[in-house]
Protein backbone atom coordinates (compact mmCIF):
# COMPACT_ATOMS: atom_id res chain seq x y z
CA UNK A 1 0.00 0.00 0.00
CA UNK A 2 1.33 3.63 -1.04
CA UNK A 3 1.54 5.69 1.93
CA UNK A 4 -0.18 9.53 0.65
CA UNK A 5 1.88 12.76 2.32
CA UNK A 6 1.38 15.73 -0.14
CA UNK A 7 -1.12 16.81 -2.91
CA UNK A 8 -0.16 19.13 -5.38
CA UNK A 9 -3.53 21.05 -5.33
CA UNK A 10 -3.02 24.54 -3.64
CA UNK A 11 -6.60 26.00 -2.23
CA UNK A 12 -8.30 28.99 -2.62
CA UNK A 13 -9.60 28.89 0.78
CA UNK A 14 -8.61 27.75 4.43
CA UNK A 15 -10.44 24.33 5.20
CA UNK A 16 -12.05 25.39 8.43
CA UNK A 17 -14.08 22.10 8.43
CA UNK A 18 -11.29 19.48 7.35
CA UNK A 19 -9.87 20.98 10.39
CA UNK A 20 -12.21 20.86 12.77
CA UNK A 21 -13.16 17.10 11.96
CA UNK A 22 -9.44 16.24 12.28
CA UNK A 23 -9.74 18.04 15.70
CA UNK A 24 -12.90 16.52 16.66
CA UNK A 25 -11.91 13.15 15.83
CA UNK A 26 -9.11 13.40 17.92
CA UNK A 27 -10.27 14.85 21.09
CA UNK A 28 -13.13 12.16 20.98
CA UNK A 29 -10.09 9.60 20.45
CA UNK A 30 -8.16 10.96 23.80
CA UNK A 31 -11.59 10.90 25.86
CA UNK A 32 -12.03 7.30 24.53
CA UNK A 33 -11.81 5.00 27.57
CA UNK A 34 -9.03 2.66 26.91
CA UNK A 35 -7.01 5.29 24.80
CA UNK A 36 -3.99 5.29 27.37
CA UNK A 37 -4.06 1.47 26.51
CA UNK A 38 -4.06 1.63 22.99
CA UNK A 39 -0.75 4.44 23.17
CA UNK A 40 0.80 2.43 25.32
CA UNK A 41 0.21 -1.24 24.36
CA UNK A 42 -0.78 -2.47 27.99
CA UNK A 43 -4.32 -2.65 29.11
CA UNK A 44 -6.27 -4.15 31.59
CA UNK A 45 -9.36 -6.39 32.26
CA UNK A 46 -11.06 -3.17 33.47
CA UNK A 47 -10.51 -1.09 30.93
CA UNK A 48 -11.55 -3.72 28.31
CA UNK A 49 -15.09 -3.71 30.28
CA UNK A 50 -15.18 0.12 30.15
CA UNK A 51 -14.64 0.32 26.21
CA UNK A 52 -16.88 -2.30 25.47
CA UNK A 53 -19.71 -0.77 27.83
CA UNK A 54 -18.84 2.81 25.52
CA UNK A 55 -18.66 1.08 22.24
CA UNK A 56 -21.96 -0.98 22.89
CA UNK A 57 -23.99 2.71 23.57
CA UNK A 58 -22.84 4.90 20.70
CA UNK A 59 -20.99 2.38 18.02
CA UNK A 60 -23.36 1.30 15.25
CA UNK A 61 -24.31 -2.45 14.98
CA UNK A 62 -26.08 -3.17 12.23
CA UNK A 63 -28.99 -5.85 13.37
CA UNK A 64 -29.83 -2.67 15.22
CA UNK A 65 -29.82 -0.11 12.54
CA UNK A 66 -32.06 -2.70 10.07
CA UNK A 67 -33.80 -4.08 12.57
CA UNK A 68 -34.09 -2.06 15.40
CA UNK A 69 -33.01 -4.82 17.26
CA UNK A 70 -31.70 -3.59 21.30
CA UNK A 71 -29.59 -5.97 23.17
CA UNK A 72 -31.55 -7.18 26.41
CA UNK A 73 -28.23 -7.41 28.16
CA UNK A 74 -24.84 -5.20 27.66
CA UNK A 75 -21.43 -4.91 28.97
CA UNK A 76 -21.68 -2.53 32.58
CA UNK A 77 -18.14 -1.11 32.40
CA UNK A 78 -17.37 -3.77 35.28
CA UNK A 79 -15.64 -6.36 35.81
CA UNK A 80 -16.72 -9.37 38.09
CA UNK A 81 -15.61 -12.96 38.23
CA UNK A 82 -18.20 -16.04 36.77
CA UNK A 83 -17.69 -19.47 36.40
CA UNK A 84 -15.14 -19.22 33.93
CA UNK A 85 -13.03 -16.67 35.50
CA UNK A 86 -12.68 -12.68 35.75
CA UNK A 87 -14.82 -11.08 32.88
CA UNK A 88 -16.67 -8.43 31.97
CA UNK A 89 -20.11 -7.62 33.70
CA UNK A 90 -23.81 -7.36 31.38
CA UNK A 91 -26.69 -6.10 32.37
CA UNK A 92 -29.84 -4.51 31.19
CA UNK A 93 -28.62 -1.32 29.22
CA UNK A 94 -28.90 1.59 31.66
CA UNK A 95 -29.20 4.18 28.60
CA UNK A 96 -31.82 5.28 25.33
CA UNK A 97 -30.13 4.41 21.92
CA UNK A 98 -30.91 5.52 18.86
CA UNK A 99 -29.30 3.58 16.20
CA UNK A 100 -29.41 5.98 13.71
CA UNK A 101 -28.08 8.64 15.83
CA UNK A 102 -25.17 6.07 16.61
CA UNK A 103 -24.35 6.06 12.76
CA UNK A 104 -22.90 9.97 13.54
CA UNK A 105 -21.09 9.06 17.11
CA UNK A 106 -20.05 6.14 15.61
CA UNK A 107 -17.96 8.25 12.49
CA UNK A 108 -16.08 9.85 15.44
CA UNK A 109 -14.40 6.41 17.16
CA UNK A 110 -11.51 4.87 16.50
CA UNK A 111 -10.58 1.66 17.50
CA UNK A 112 -6.56 2.89 18.21
CA UNK A 113 -4.36 5.29 17.40
CA UNK A 114 -3.22 3.29 14.26
CA UNK A 115 -6.47 3.70 13.20
CA UNK A 116 -7.11 7.23 13.92
CA UNK A 117 -3.98 8.30 12.53
CA UNK A 118 -4.21 6.98 9.03
CA UNK A 119 -8.08 8.21 8.60
CA UNK A 120 -7.13 11.64 9.63
CA UNK A 121 -3.90 11.16 6.96
CA UNK A 122 -6.13 10.75 4.09
CA UNK A 123 -8.88 13.74 5.88
CA UNK A 124 -6.04 15.83 5.21
CA UNK A 125 -4.48 15.45 2.50
CA UNK A 126 -7.81 15.21 0.37
CA UNK A 127 -10.35 16.74 2.52
CA UNK A 128 -9.24 20.37 1.68
CA UNK A 129 -9.99 20.24 -1.89
CA UNK A 130 -13.23 18.70 -1.67
CA UNK A 131 -13.57 21.13 1.10
CA UNK A 132 -12.56 24.28 -1.45
CA UNK A 133 -14.45 22.93 -4.26
CA UNK A 134 -18.25 22.08 -2.58
CA UNK A 135 -18.00 24.87 0.45
CA UNK A 136 -17.99 24.93 3.88
CA UNK A 137 -21.62 23.76 4.57
CA UNK A 138 -22.04 21.68 1.32
CA UNK A 139 -18.89 19.76 2.62
CA UNK A 140 -19.97 19.09 5.67
CA UNK A 141 -22.95 17.51 4.96
CA UNK A 142 -21.41 15.78 2.36
CA UNK A 143 -19.37 14.46 4.73
CA UNK A 144 -22.35 13.28 6.74
CA UNK A 145 -24.01 11.71 4.13
CA UNK A 146 -20.92 9.21 2.61
CA UNK A 147 -20.56 8.39 6.48
CA UNK A 148 -24.17 6.96 6.94
CA UNK A 149 -24.15 5.87 3.18
CA UNK A 150 -20.94 3.80 4.04
CA UNK A 151 -22.27 2.46 7.56
CA UNK A 152 -25.83 1.72 6.04
CA UNK A 153 -23.98 -0.11 2.90
CA UNK A 154 -21.97 -2.71 5.17
CA UNK A 155 -24.85 -3.29 7.11
CA UNK A 156 -26.99 -4.80 4.36
CA UNK A 157 -24.42 -7.14 3.78
CA UNK A 158 -24.29 -8.26 7.13
CA UNK A 159 -27.53 -7.51 8.61
CA UNK A 160 -27.48 -10.05 11.61
CA UNK A 161 -24.08 -8.67 12.62
CA UNK A 162 -23.99 -7.63 16.67
CA UNK A 163 -20.51 -6.23 15.88
CA UNK A 164 -19.70 -2.43 16.60
CA UNK A 165 -18.63 -0.58 13.31
CA UNK A 166 -16.52 2.45 14.18
CA UNK A 167 -14.26 4.81 12.26
CA UNK A 168 -14.80 7.78 10.08
CA UNK A 169 -12.82 5.78 6.83
CA UNK A 170 -16.71 5.60 5.36
CA UNK A 171 -17.18 9.47 5.16
CA UNK A 172 -13.43 9.64 3.93
CA UNK A 173 -13.49 7.14 1.39
CA UNK A 174 -16.43 9.63 -0.06
CA UNK A 175 -14.03 12.01 0.28
CA UNK A 176 -11.81 9.89 -1.73
CA UNK A 177 -14.17 8.61 -4.15
CA UNK A 178 -15.42 12.57 -4.55
CA UNK A 179 -11.05 13.71 -5.31
CA UNK A 180 -10.84 11.04 -7.83
CA UNK A 181 -13.67 12.62 -9.54
CA UNK A 182 -12.91 16.42 -9.33
CA UNK A 183 -8.73 15.93 -9.59
CA UNK A 184 -7.98 12.69 -11.42
CA UNK A 185 -4.72 14.32 -12.65
CA UNK A 186 -3.61 15.73 -9.28
CA UNK A 187 -0.27 15.11 -8.75
CA UNK A 188 0.17 12.94 -4.66
CA UNK A 189 3.90 12.70 -3.45
CA UNK A 190 3.50 9.17 -2.17
CA UNK A 191 5.89 6.96 0.03
CA UNK A 192 6.45 3.48 -1.47
CA UNK A 193 7.88 0.78 1.20
CA UNK A 194 10.17 -1.07 -1.28
CA UNK A 195 13.05 -2.35 0.62
CA UNK A 196 13.18 1.68 1.56
CA UNK A 197 10.41 4.33 1.52
CA UNK A 198 11.14 5.15 -1.80
CA UNK A 199 9.40 9.06 -2.91
CA UNK A 200 7.31 9.21 -5.63
CA UNK A 201 4.71 11.58 -7.48
CA UNK A 202 2.10 10.30 -8.85
CA UNK A 203 -1.38 11.37 -10.54
CA UNK A 204 -4.34 10.80 -8.15
CA UNK A 205 -6.07 8.65 -10.30
CA UNK A 206 -3.31 5.95 -9.49
CA UNK A 207 -3.03 6.25 -5.89
CA UNK A 208 -6.35 6.47 -5.40
CA UNK A 209 -7.74 3.72 -7.92
CA UNK A 210 -5.04 1.47 -6.46
CA UNK A 211 -6.52 2.44 -3.11
CA UNK A 212 -10.28 1.35 -4.55
CA UNK A 213 -9.15 -1.84 -5.79
CA UNK A 214 -7.35 -3.29 -2.75
CA UNK A 215 -10.95 -1.91 -1.01
CA UNK A 216 -13.22 -3.82 -3.26
CA UNK A 217 -10.94 -7.04 -3.68
CA UNK A 218 -10.82 -7.55 -0.14
CA UNK A 219 -14.36 -6.54 0.65
CA UNK A 220 -15.26 -9.38 -2.31
CA UNK A 221 -13.43 -12.07 -0.29
CA UNK A 222 -10.63 -12.19 -2.94
CA UNK A 223 -7.85 -11.50 -0.59
CA UNK A 224 -7.17 -11.83 3.21
CA UNK A 225 -5.76 -9.49 5.22
CA UNK A 226 -4.10 -9.41 8.60
CA UNK A 227 -7.10 -6.34 9.49
CA UNK A 228 -9.64 -9.06 9.52
CA UNK A 229 -12.15 -6.52 11.39
CA UNK A 230 -11.73 -3.71 9.12
CA UNK A 231 -15.06 -3.11 7.22
CA UNK A 232 -13.97 -2.73 3.60
CA UNK A 233 -17.49 -3.01 2.15
CA UNK A 234 -18.39 0.27 4.02
CA UNK A 235 -15.39 2.03 2.17
CA UNK A 236 -16.50 0.83 -1.22
CA UNK A 237 -19.97 1.80 -0.85
CA UNK A 238 -18.63 5.36 0.86
CA UNK A 239 -16.08 6.03 -1.76
CA UNK A 240 -18.94 5.30 -4.73
CA UNK A 241 -21.15 7.45 -2.92
CA UNK A 242 -18.80 10.41 -2.66
CA UNK A 243 -18.21 9.48 -6.92
CA UNK A 244 -21.71 9.83 -7.49
CA UNK A 245 -21.98 13.40 -5.62
CA UNK A 246 -19.60 14.87 -6.75
CA UNK A 247 -20.08 13.55 -10.57
CA UNK A 248 -22.31 17.21 -12.17
CA UNK A 249 -19.45 19.22 -10.30
CA UNK A 250 -16.18 17.58 -12.57
CA UNK A 251 -16.89 20.03 -15.89
CA UNK A 252 -16.61 23.19 -13.62
CA UNK A 253 -13.78 22.34 -11.53
CA UNK A 254 -10.22 24.40 -12.03
CA UNK A 255 -7.53 21.62 -13.14
CA UNK A 256 -5.14 21.45 -10.15
CA UNK A 257 -1.86 22.58 -11.69
CA UNK A 258 0.94 20.36 -13.53
CA UNK A 259 4.31 19.95 -12.32
CA UNK A 260 5.23 17.75 -14.83
CA UNK A 261 5.24 12.95 -15.15
CA UNK A 262 6.30 10.67 -12.43
CA UNK A 263 9.69 11.84 -10.44
CA UNK A 264 11.41 9.88 -7.74
CA UNK A 265 14.24 10.00 -5.83
CA UNK A 266 15.58 13.56 -4.44
CA UNK A 267 13.79 14.99 -7.32
CA UNK A 268 10.68 13.87 -5.83
CA UNK A 269 10.83 15.86 -2.25
CA UNK A 270 8.27 18.42 -2.14
CA UNK A 271 9.58 21.92 -1.62
CA UNK A 272 9.40 23.74 1.28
Amino acid sequence: MVIPVHDVNPVRHTPWVTYALILANVLVFLFTPGTAASLTGEGGLAQLCRLEAFLDQYAAVPQELLHHRLPGLVPTGETGVGPQGPGCVVGPPGYEKSPELSVLTAMFLHGGWLHLLGNMLFLWIFGNNVEDRLGHLHYLLFYGVCGYAATYGFALLDADSGAPLIGASGAIAGVLGAYLVLYPKARVWVLVPFLIFLPLRLPAWIVLGFWFGLQAVYSSGGAVSAAGTVAYAAHVAGFVTGMLLAWPLRRGTPPPPDPGGILLGRRARPAR
